[in-house]
């Protein structure tokens, strides 16, 4: 049963997160205005909107984030482990970039509307015709100037191991011969509070996992930069390269 505290932090810190976000909404909406007809700079100002934006909202949620290692800096391919989708406010907060994300979450009310408007590459994994589709507008989104984050597990397991890696949306690194960055996140909860892999790895429903996450004091995300980027000239092989260095990383990070 969870403590008057934490029940009472729920709307509380649902409250926070909807006031936090209203001028942030408003910011990057006048900036699309006022840079009509400059899509390179529209690209830009929706990037740094969504980083502030990301800061924000993991300071109302009690997020402590922990950063080793340096962020690429943009134009860049980052892949990173995904544990959930706290790992967007992380690795946003810590790195900015464009997200790869799952074609439903277009049609998210709120949440669909604010990825679009930052310039979310949307996918339909299971379709090559789409894998074509967004691997170009990954590469339209580097030529730009903005950084690009995949997650290549494909999705959130609700585990806290690594999962096998799905190589097609590597091609387009491939076949440019683009450097490919990668991160490891994870989250620990203090003492006392439900632990990490209940808490903050997303695993079951939606709605509840998100009030045990709003019910926590505060929890700790760390990400951890490669020191080198990865290069290879075949999709399976960098992808497997990538697995190897990352579970590597991964491990010593929990050790931590």
């Amino acid at each position: 049963m969870p403590s008057p505290a934490a029940l009472l932090r729920v709307p509380l810190r649902a409250a926070g997160l909807a006031a936090a976000t209203l001028p942030w909404y408003l910011a990057l909406v006048a900036g699309r205005l006022a840079l009509a007809g400059r899509p390179r700079r529209r690209l830009a100002w929706g990037q740094r909107v969504f980083r502030g934006w990301a800061r924000t909202m993991g300071r109302v949620l009690g997020m402590r984030i922990e950063v080793a290692g340096t962020p690429p800096t943009a134009p860049f391919l980052l892949v990173a482990n995904h544990l959930s989708y706290v790992d967007v406010l992380l690795l946003g907060a810590a790195a900015g970039g464009a997200f790869v994300a799952k074609r439903e979450i277009a049609g998210w009310p709120v949440l669909g509307h604010l990825c679009r408007l930052v310039g979310t590459v949307f996918v339909d994994r299971e379709a090559k015709r789409d894998l074509v589709r967004a691997s170009s507008a990954m590469e339209a989104a580097l030529a730009a100037g903005i950084g690009v984050v995949l997650f290549p597990e494909g999705g959130i397991s609700g585990s806290e191991e690594l999962q096998p890696f799905r190589p097609p949306l590597l091609q387009g690194a491939v076949a440019t011969g683009r450097p490919v960055h990668w991160a490891v996140v994870a989250y620990d909860t203090p003492e006392g509070a439900p632990p990490a892999a209940e808490a903050v790895v997303w695993s079951g429903p939606l709605l509840p996992h998100v009030l045990r996450l709003l019910a926590l004091p505060a929890f700790r995300a760390r990400v951890r930069f490669g020191d080198e980027p990865v290069h290879e000239p075949d999709r399976k092989r960098l992808a497997a390269r990538l697995h190897r260095e990352m579970a590597t990383a991964l491990s010593r990070l929990r050790e931590i």
